[in-house]
């Protein structure tokens, strides 16, 4: 991984009052997106309700999902430089980069990609060794299988770029400690998944997880690359390749059939593989370890 350190920002509350105005700003920027989109629906004759991937994941339906999503990011992202645009105006050399250069952080982006693969293995052997999860089947269907891999880094995109992007790294300019600022933008992470389909406790509790996982990187090198990686790969690896829902959601066209038992605990249940204490105990080392190695060094 990149070993370039970003300088903690003393606090203060001129930046504090900045970030408000930023967070203002950054929602204005995903409303007007938002609102092209339900223009866009409705020229399409799309309805937003029920939008889902058929049995071999195409279909207009999916299909606006990928251009959706694709519009979200996008969105994301202008928002993201303007905020940032803006900040460097008001505090002049203090703003660190953005975070979206891939110019020393290829490796990174590479071990994000790697720690999602090595965690669904440990993860996936796990369950089967134990009986959590059996394979019933196994079904290629490359157009899905290639659109939700585009679909999904669409999604890491979008969401990376507005929770630690933008919430995450907005805090430590403001000068919140980054372990604090870490577990707020996780909490809000996790708060944006509360409609998803049969959310429980532990998910919601492995929902906070995911987020500090993701985040783990950023507070020390302020690049978006290895959490796009590892929340992209993630995501795809999950639904599309294993079979399990992706954060309570079907999409359908899977890899792989699984048949789950009854214990939830185990194997996630209807909420998919975050859903389990198996994905509690890897998050929990995942995160360990990715802080110790920045803290090492």
């Amino acid at each position: 991984m990149n070993r370039e350190r970003i300088s903690p920002t003393p606090f203060s509350w001129k930046r504090l009052g900045w970030f408000v105005l930023e967070i203002g700003l950054f929602i204005v920027v995903i409303a007007v997106v938002y609102g092209f989109q339900f223009v866009l629906a409705g020229l399409l004759r799309i309805p937003l309700s029920g939008l889902g991937v058929d049995e071999n994941g195409m279909g207009m339906d999916s299909s606006f999902m990928l251009i959706s999503e694709s519009v979200l990011a996008v969105g994301s992202v202008i928002g993201l430089l303007a905020v940032h645009k803006l900040g460097h105006k008001v505090f002049p050399h203090t703003v660190p980069p953005i975070g979206l250069s891939l110019r020393g952080h290829v490796r990174e982006a590479g071990a994000g990609a790697g720690v999602a693969a090595g965690l669904y293995a440990a993860g996936f052997l796990l369950m089967l060794l134990t009986g959590g999860i059996t394979i019933t089947g196994v079904h290629v269907h490359g157009a899905a299988l290639l659109q939700t891999w585009v679909f999904f880094f669409f999604v890491a995109v979008f969401e990376e770029t507005m929770c630690r992007g933008f919430l995450l790294g907005r805090m430590m300019d403001a000068g919140v400690n980054k372990f604090v600022a870490l577990i707020l933008s996780s909490a809000v992470f996790a708060i944006l998944h509360l409609a998803n389909p049969n959310l429980a406790a532990l998910p919601l509790v492995n929902l906070l997880l995911a987020g500090v996982l993701l985040g783990s990187a950023y507070i020390y090198t302020r690049n978006l690359w290895f959490a796009i990686l590892l929340h992209w790969f993630w995501n795809w690896l999950q639904g599309p390749v294993l079979g399990f829902e992706v954060s309570g959601n079907n999409f359908g066209g899977n890899l792989l059939t699984l048949e789950r038992t009854d214990n939830d605990l185990l194997n996630g249940g209807a909420f998919g593989f975050e859903g389990s204490l198996v994905c509690t105990v890897l998050m929990l080392a995942g995160i360990f370890l990715i802080i110790r190695h920045y803290e090492r060094d």
